[in-house]
């Protein structure tokens, strides 16, 4: 399932390595914006700046067409985020985003993902 900010999804995602974002993105990026974390599905990316959440949606067998999809952290309302219980198997965690459009975005990481970064990093920029 494609990474969209238009249907309410959970998605399963793996941390990657900023460097390894799409070089696409930097194209988006506007004056002073930088990649903060990057995640990935199998090809599809959710991108974090330190001015909004970028997705990008990879299309067709091969790939060559995506879509992009912006979200600025000033539309958004408020987050929640789900830590992984004690003792868990495989340590998933989740963070909803509900978007001042009345849109919630929920997104599940994968493995040992710092979600209470990300919950900082998306409060930084919320609340600037």
């Amino acid at each position: 399932m494609p990474i969209s900010f238009n249907q309410n999804s959970v998605f399963n995602l793996k941390p990657i390595n900023v460097e390894d974002v799409r070089k696409e993105v930097t194209g988006l990026l506007v004056k002073d914006e930088s990649v903060v974390m990057a995640f990935k599905t199998i090809r599809d990316q959710l991108v974090f700046t330190n001015k909004r959440i970028i997705s990008i949606d990879v299309q067709g067998l091969t790939g060559k067409r995506k879509s992009f999809t912006t979200m600025p952290y000033s539309k958004v309302q408020y987050f929640e985020i789900t830590t992984p219980g004690f003792m868990e198997i495989i340590p998933d965690s989740e963070l909803s985003i509900m978007f001042n459009n009345g849109f919630t975005a929920t997104f599940e990481f994968k493995g040992g993902v710092d979600i209470g970064l990300i919950g900082r990093i998306i409060s930084e920029f919320v609340l600037e």
